[in-house]
């Protein structure tokens, strides 16, 4: 049952407006409150659906209310009541964050379809953000042992915020599936997730890559490109395998990251992007930063929370679990019948070296389920997963 809270302070509003509200079907529970102030200790003890308050009352007034609100609990749909001589100071409330405003006295029509509708919107927002909690199947981290629970940790904390990420680990850990989850579980959701391998792009092409060219900035410059920063604007930007960066492309990153600011190569004319970054190396950036290689400067922007992934051999207990996920996205991907895995084929999965992590077992198993039997068996895994 939807909860309205009721901040009024004409004693004879409330009764008419509680009575409207709980005739209506016995579908909404009523809270009362007779001035800001007491509407306030209501709205941080409790959860509500929606929230009609009054405009003028004493000790607190509503647009009071509505500010405040809307700093602890935005997504609380708040109707306003106005009398005759409040309709431009209603009508200011909208620009607030009001969801709408009822005239006094409420014609009850209206009013019940004021708070339909707002009930409605309440649910949509709760729902959207359910949605945005989850992680894409895609990128979903497979385990249940204490370094993967420690990241997924990490991952809830981080995730709402702003701050920079950089993740580090061997080949094939996952990286990436680390910045998907961060990117997914984030307030950037609905903007792109765009990603920048550093190791796969020569180092003449990256700058050009990242923060795009005007038309004639080099030869093959045949007309004006965004970059990745322009593309990522209001979402994230992965820069994979950072620690392959040249130095004089990392000054740019540093300077993009401290400004908020690009440029496009051949042009001097400042682009503002709004970008979240999130980045992953294999390579031990203190030792680079000892040699040279990499800028201290640009290692403590992006390093204000570190995530370490494991490599699958200091993980083995989650091989069974990856081994049953595996197997599942592999049939349906080739539309086939889910092979099974004895358990003594797992077991010797979980004895092997594995030096290509998590990414040469997936091309492990489905070595199995193309060449194995029709249940994996020890036999097959000595067979075909041998190095």
């Amino acid at each position: 049952m939807p909860k309205i809270l009721l901040i009024e302070d004409e004693a004879a509003i409330r009764r008419v407006l509680k009575k409207i509200l709980s005739e209506e079907n016995n579908t909404y529970e009523v809270f009362e409150a007779e001035d800001g102030l007491e509407g306030m200790e209501f709205i941080k003890n409790e959860d509500f659906d929606l929230i009609l308050c009054d405009i003028k009352m004493p000790k607190m007034d509503g647009v009071e209310v509505l500010i405040a609100t809307k700093k602890i609990k935005p997504e609380i749909p708040m109707v306003m009541i106005s009398g005759h001589g409040d309709l431009d100071v209603a009508v200011n409330t909208m620009r607030l964050g009001a969801f709408d405003y009822i005239s006094k006295p409420p014609d009850l029509n209206r009013l019940l379809n004021t708070v339909r509708i707002a009930l409605d919107r309440k649910e949509l927002v709760v729902e959207n953000k359910r949605l945005k909690s989850k992680v894409s199947k895609n990128f979903e981290m497979i385990g249940e042992s204490q370094p993967i629970i420690k990241i997924k940790e990490i991952i809830e904390k981080v995730a709402p915020t702003e701050a920079r990420v950089l993740i580090t680990g061997p080949n094939g850990t996952g990286k990436e599936l680390v910045a998907h989850w961060i990117h997914e579980k984030s307030e950037r959701a609905s903007g792109p997730m765009i990603e920048v391998n550093c190791a796969a792009i020569p180092s003449e092409l990256i700058e050009s890559e990242l923060f795009g060219h005007v038309k004639g900035a080099f030869t093959s410059a045949i007309k004006d490109r965004a970059g990745k920063f322009e593309a990522a604007n209001g979402g994230t930007l992965f820069l994979d395998e950072i620690g392959d960066m040249s130095l004089s492309v990392q000054a740019k990153v540093l300077r993009a990251l401290q400004e908020g600011r690009v440029q496009r190569v051949g042009n001097d004319k400042d682009i503002k992007v709004d970008v979240r970054v999130v980045a992953a190396t294999n390579k031990n950036l203190q030792e680079e930063i000892k040699n040279k290689r990499f800028r201290e400067d640009l290692y403590h922007r992006l390093a204000v929370i570190l995530i370490q992934v494991p490599s699958l051999n200091e993980r083995r207990e989650d091989i069974p679990l990856l081994v049953e996920f595996f197997t599942e996205k592999i049939a349906l991907e080739q539309g086939t019948t889910k092979k099974e895995f004895s358990k003594k084929a797992i077991k010797l999965l979980q004895e092997y070296d594995w030096t290509g992590n998590v990414r040469e077992l997936r091309n492990v198993i489905e070595r199995l389920i193309i060449l194995g039997g029709k249940e994996i068996s020890e036999q097959d895994v000595k067979l075909f997963a041998s190095k």
